[in-house]
């Protein structure tokens, strides 16, 4: 059994990188939850359970990060000292910020939800196309700084998302 500072992808055994299999990290994460769960260890007294309850929400942690693409790529890349630090770097590469532009100039305009929607779209595909250079840079160049230019340009993506989604949601009321 990994200690409780092994990293997540030790804890969950699984490959250090990005690209991941769903399937596999959810049959882990409920036979850790099996193996850790408190209830086990009610007969081993007070400070078995305890300890059973930090593996319990350590494994959830680890879970949480593993399953999301964004967590994922900020976990790496923090490992691998590329910190996203997307409070004080804002740097993004420039065609970038001329699609952040346009975005927030068409959302602007929007008036119809089929507008809404087409920036919806294009939002998405944006996400998939940031998800796989991510995965390229991660697992195959292994090029973390420039990984984590990527991730901050996927949290902007991720957020813009959800402001499209609350307008769009906000015109079905």
């Amino acid at each position: 059994m990994p200690s409780l500072q092994s990293n997540d992808f030790e804890l969950f055994d699984v490959p250090v990188q990005f690209a991941q299999d769903s399937v596999v990290l959810d049959a882990r994460w409920k036979e850790l939850q099996r193996e850790a769960h408190p209830d086990k260890f009610a007969a081993q007294g007070a400070a078995a359970q305890r300890l059973a309850m930090q593996w319990s929400v350590r494994i959830n942690e680890a879970y949480q990060r593993l399953k999301n693409p964004l967590k994922r790529a900020v976990y790496l890349c923090d490992m691998h000292g590329a910190p996203i630090e997307a409070e004080s770097n804002t740097a993004m590469p420039a065609d970038f910020l001329i699609q952040q532009m346009q975005w927030r100039e068409a959302l602007e305009d929007a008036v119809s939800l089929e507008d809404m929607e087409e920036i919806a779209a294009q939002a998405l595909s944006s996400k998939c196309e940031q998800l796989s250079k991510i995965e390229q840079l991660v697992d195959g160049a292994k090029d973390f700084a420039a990984a984590a230019n990527q991730v901050r340009a996927l949290m902007f993506i991720e957020r813009f998302g959800s402001e499209v989604d609350a307008r769009i949601d906000s015109l079905g009321q």
